[in-house]
């Protein structure tokens, strides 16, 4: 069975919660049921605006959690706290998350083990960046990031889990891998989800492109079998191309 679209909007350090409140509204209201059963439609406000963004058939998402679910640690976020706001999805591991703020790979494996314990799906970010493409180290790159944040993870559904490849070199740049790119990539990530898995569970968990995605060049990704919906950046924000990405994706998934 091929797994469900997921489109996933990560609105980083945008939209406070009144714009978040009318954002999901209308976004919700301009979607048809139909839409929104075929599909799961994430966004993920900053942490502020999390408890506006509830609205009927969109899928609430963090942009970042603490491993740990209590204790002194200024300024982080828990995923209980998380989990009784109505959270269902967050995003570890992001490029931006690794490059200004350090996240080391076993701060990912902690952070995505602690989501599993209490019940909420990691979509965990993994990508090579540039250099690293150049010299052809990429899928060694990915595969170590994928070890490394599942270490000790186990689940009991291919739902439990989603995986984003974001190339770090197309992420706020206007650059978007090819299609056949993103699919060679995520053939390798297949490979080693269903080897971790086993090939039951690990070939219907859901691998996310993103990276510079938009209304343009979103049909040709999603016609590769490998690509199972995007997660999207600063064109998230715009609730018109929002609304045609997800379109977009419903036709494919019909």
């Amino acid at each position: 069975m091929k797994p469900k679209y997921v489109i996933a909007g990560n609105w980083k350090l945008n939209k406070g919660p009144s714009e978040t409140s009318v954002f999901v509204r209308d976004l919700s209201d301009q979607l048809t049921h139909e839409v929104k059963n075929s599909i799961d439609i994430i966004v993920a406000p900053p942490f502020t605006s999390l408890p506006f963004a509830k609205a009927s058939g969109i899928y609430i998402g963090a942009q970042d959690v603490h491993w740990e679910d209590k204790g002194a640690f200024t300024g982080e976020v828990s995923a209980p706290m998380l989990k009784e706001l109505g959270v269902q999805y967050c995003i570890v591991g992001h490029s931006e998350r690794r490059l200004y703020f350090n996240e080391t790979d076993r701060m990912i494996n902690l952070k995505t083990c602690t989501l599993m314990r209490n019940g909420i799906k990691p979509i965990v970010c993994v990508g090579e960046r540039l250099e690293e493409r150049k010299a052809g180290l990429m899928n060694n790159v990915v595969r170590f990031q994928l070890s490394a944040a599942l270490f000790d993870v186990e689940i009991k559904r291919p739902d439990d889990l989603v995986i984003a490849y974001e190339p770090v070199w197309a992420i706020g740049t206007g650059d978007v891998a090819t299609p056949q790119q993103a699919e060679d990539m995520h053939e390798v990530i297949r490979q080693y989800l269903e080897k971790h898995f086993g090939i039951n569970t690990g070939s219907e968990v859901r691998i996310l492109y993103g990276g510079s995605v938009n209304t343009d060049n979103i049909a040709g990704l999603i016609e590769k079998d490998e690509i199972n919906g995007a997660l999207i950046g600063g064109v998230s924000l715009d609730l018109a191309k929002f609304i045609s990405i997800i379109k977009t994706v419903t036709e494919k998934e019909r």
